[in-house]
């Protein structure tokens, strides 16, 4: 074995065991009487904190479009108070109903018209992973969309 290779392992197995001392922090925030939180934030993974914002829907009346701007609005609002940004989140999940107007099809469209109003843009370039599916319903009765993101930043350092 040669010395780098000596050393790269040395460091690794330091590391590792300085990793296996500091157990990250978990911080779980409230969705109010709804028995589920708005966020978790897993603090101090390898340099990293990840945000799991669970899914907010759109609030009815209102198109697809609408929905979205809705739905992205609140999960900013969320993942804000917890100290991470849209510009964090690097995977998101859509599920859209099928809407009425479109013969019971996913508004692809509709949500893309909105999604991309947050993502993309000069202003916020960053652009996530995504899955988007069509599902038959959502457990908020009229809405046509839900997201749920992940989101990481940097650890922030503290000063002693």
């Amino acid at each position: 074995m040669t010395f780098s290779r000596i050393a790269a392992v040395s460091a690794a197995l330091a590391l590792s065991a300085g990793a296996a001392q500091a157990a990250p922090e978990i911080v779980r925030a409230s969705a109010g009487a709804f028995p589920i939180s708005s966020v978790v934030v897993v603090k101090g993974i390898g340099g990293a904190d990840i945000a799991y914002a669970s899914g907010i829907p759109g609030a009815p009346p209102g198109d697809t479009k609408t929905q979205t701007i809705d739905a992205l609005t609140k999960l900013g609002a969320n993942l804000k108070a917890q100290g991470f940004g849209l510009d964090d989140i690097v995977m998101m999940r859509v599920f859209l109903v099928g809407d009425p107007a479109l013969g019971g099809k996913m508004d692809f469209a509709g949500m893309m018209a909105g999604y991309t109003q947050f993502f993309g843009t000069a202003a916020q370039p960053n652009k996530p992973a995504r899955t988007t599916v069509q599902v038959p319903a959502l457990a908020s009765a009229g809405s046509l969309v839900e997201i749920e993101a992940q989101a990481v930043r940097p650890t922030p350092v503290t000063v002693k």
